[in-house]
């Protein structure tokens, strides 16, 4: 009879228990999970700024009941050694460890743990009783201690060989000092220098931390014209920009936004109030970038001819930074029919089919004066050094912050490429990114490397709005990478709000922008201005758009908010409690036309509670809940409130107090406990 044969089904093994098999993986018995921060599984990096503590969290378990000790690993990108911050249990196999970031640039960082074996004895000699037992366990524990002499250096190695002898010849001895011996606070200090980590377990993963200068995470933008800043009729210049700087400082602004500064194009050129024909003295839109022609030739590293020379932007530069002002440019990829780029690389733009160049279209509206560029053109290697080469070429001009338009009309690998050199290189530089897009997209752009990014705070405005999105903001998940800049307006964006809610609704705007969020930015003069006609009804558009002419504006207006804005300006300088937003909490109000919040510093030294009227009309009134007990404050205890706005002083105590606003008016109050 023949033999049958036994048949075996193939099993295929799973590569991640494939790569477990070494001998060494083997007695690895620590589990490391669920780690925090990360983004994307570490697919990208977090954020801070220099000085911020990093808090990360885990899941660190073994078999059976035994010892772990858990550390957190860390260390700057250009720094060869790791080092190792101590984690402590939370509960429920929790830990938690934190780290300070010294220096701008890349930070990485992980988890190791293991069984600790000597703290896992010492914790059952504790619960010991039996004397034999306490005999032999005694034993055990000499030998451990021992073996964390031979790990240590020469000093320590003596004093644990000592001890371990004590332990060893012990056994004689009375159960109390027995167990005193072993359980010698001094000896666990003394061996958990010298652990056994052979079989330590570390996360498969090195997380990311992009560290950034401070004024990535506070930060107060204007943003004007400079071809504005001249004498009514005169195109502004550099030099007038420069007379601009006190009256701007004056304000509290540390950060000065210039539009494109750049040669404009008169193909498809732009008339007033963005009209197809224009007049021979029109200015055209900044944005459509580039020129030919003797005396206004270039493109994105050029300067508009009567803006100024290079030189004249360096002086400028200079002379803002002695105010505290950082200039900011606009970096907008696109070009005017005129540019350089059209003649030198035609590839680089998509053709209709009779052959002409496609302008830019977000129908109906219609952008004439305007080429996109191809990013999937055959060339686009060479397209993208080309366009990392304008921001190199502006930043050894001294500007290290930059403003990106419509980032999410260019390839999302082009940003994290291009963000990544220019960072590897000058990790001090600033991109804020203007994607007015959707939620997905808005946050991709924060993940590749954006620093900061444009909110739809322009389009949030009630009470219910503006509470859901800035918890959001500020509470989800998303805050760990993704930076808001709240701006009540913008040359493209006059909001309904402002357009009807007269001086309060412009009250109102700013200062909920300087308080919800430590970066906000106004295009101005023509916020303290209110400028607030809209080109025809139902448009966001300005009627008489600076984008399409030269305007002159009075600072000298009696009417100007400049004055309540550099209240608020100074205010955000002095309270730290503003200059970050993870501390935002929305309080109970009895009135949903009174909106309030709290932020304040994580050691409650500085606390500001802010309470703004949205209603643009009528005076409101209503009680606050002040939540005394959350800002380490007693139910009972009297407390002062000061307003930063008005210099008001009041003297409250318990959790409710009454409030009245006048329309479109708020309070800025620091807490103090009543002296």
């Amino acid at each position: 009879m023949k033999a049958e044969r036994l048949k075996t089904k193939a099993v295929r093994v799973p590569a991640s228990i494939r790569a477990a098999r070494p001998a060494r993986s083997g007695r690895v018995r620590t589990v490391i999970e669920g780690i925090t921060p990360q983004v994307d599984g570490g697919r990208y990096s977090v954020k801070r700024v220099i000085g911020e503590e990093v808090i990360v969290e885990a899941d660190a378990f073994a078999d059976g009941h035994d010892a772990l000790v858990c550390r957190l690993r860390y260390r700057h990108e250009f720094e060869t050694e790791w080092r190792e911050a101590p984690m402590t249990a939370l509960g429920n196999d929790r830990w938690r460890g934190t780290f300070t970031v010294e220096k701008i640039g890349l930070y990485l960082y992980t988890v190791v743990a293991w069984v600790d074996a000597f703290q896992s004895w010492r914790a059952e000699f504790a619960r010991r009783i039996d004397p034999a037992d306490i005999a032999s366990a005694a034993q055990m524990g000499a030998k451990l201690v021992a073996e964390a002499a031979n790990r240590a250096g020469a000093a320590d190695a003596e004093r644990l060989w000592r001890w371990s002898e004590q332990l060893a010849g012990a056994t004689g001895a009375g159960v109390e000092s027995v167990k005193r011996l072993g359980l010698d606070e001094e000896l666990a200090a003394q061996v958990a220098r010298y652990p056994d980590r052979r079989f330590e377990a570390i996360y498969d993963k090195e997380l990311g931390v992009v560290v950034d200068v401070e004024r990535a995470r506070f930060s107060t933008w204007y943003e004007m014209f400079p071809r504005s800043a001249g004498e009514p009729g005169r195109h502004g210049r550099f030099r007038d920009c420069e007379d601009r700087l006190p009256y701007i400082a004056a304000m509290g602004f540390d950060v000065l936004y210039f539009p494109p500064i750049h040669p404009i194009g008169h193909t498809g050129r732009k008339g007033k109030n963005n009209t197809l024909e224009a007049a021979p003295d029109d200015v055209g839109s900044p944005w459509a970038i580039g020129a030919e022609g003797e005396g206004n030739e270039g493109g994105h590293k050029s300067i508009h001819p009567e803006l100024g020379t290079l030189k004249d932007f360096r002086n400028l530069v200079e002379k803002a930074r002695e105010h505290g002002i950082a200039i900011a440019l606009d970096i907008a990829f696109q070009v005017s029919p005129d540019h350089p780029y059209v003649r030198q690389h035609p590839d680089w733009f998509k053709s209709r089919p009779d052959g002409t160049i496609q302008y830019a279209e977000n129908p109906p509206k219609k952008y004439q004066d305007i080429y996109p560029l191809n990013f999937e053109c055959e060339s686009w290697y060479a397209l993208w050094k080309e366009l990392k080469s304008v921001f190199e070429f502006w930043i050894a001009e001294g500007v290290s912050i930059f403003r990106v338009d419509n980032p999410h009309t260019k390839p999302f690998a082009f940003w994290e490429w291009v963000i990544g050199e220019i960072k590897g290189r000058h990790p001090e530089v600033i991109f804020l990114s203007e994607a007015f897009t959707r939620p997905k997209v808005m946050h991709r752009l924060a993940k590749l490397g954006f620093t900061q990014s444009y909110t739809y705070y322009t389009w949030r405005n009630t009470k219910a709005e503006l509470t859901e999105y800035f918890t959001e903001l500020t509470q989800g998940a998303g805050r760990e990478y993704f930076r808001p800049n709240a701006w009540p307006n913008t040359p493209d964006i006059l909001h309904a709000t402002l357009q009807q809610g007269g001086r309060a609704a412009f009250t109102a705007r700013v200062l909920l922008a300087g308080t919800l969020c430590a970066n906000y930015g106004l295009y101005g003069p023509a916020y303290e201005l209110q400028e607030h006609a809209p080109r025809e009804p139902g448009s966001e558009e300005y009627l008489n758009s600076e984008k399409y002419e030269l305007r002159h504006w009075n600072l000298e207006r009696s009417d100007s908010l400049s004055g309540l804005i550099a209240r608020l300006n100074a205010a955000r300088r002095d309270n730290p409690a503003l200059q970050s937003d993870w501390s935002l909490a929305f309080l109970d109000i009895d009135n949903d036309q009174l909106i309030a919040y709290r932020k304040s510093t994580p050691d409650l030294s500085n606390i500001i509670v802010t309470v703004v009227n949205l209603d643009t009309r009528y005076v409101q009134s209503g009680w606050l809940d002040l939540a005394v007990d959350a800002i380490g404050l007693e139910p009972g205890a009297a407390y002062e409130a000061l307003d930063l706005i008005s210099d008001a002083r009041y003297y409250w105590g318990g959790h409710r107090n009454f409030i009245r606003l006048e329309p479109g008016m708020g309070h800025v109050l620091r807490i103090r406990r009543a002296t």
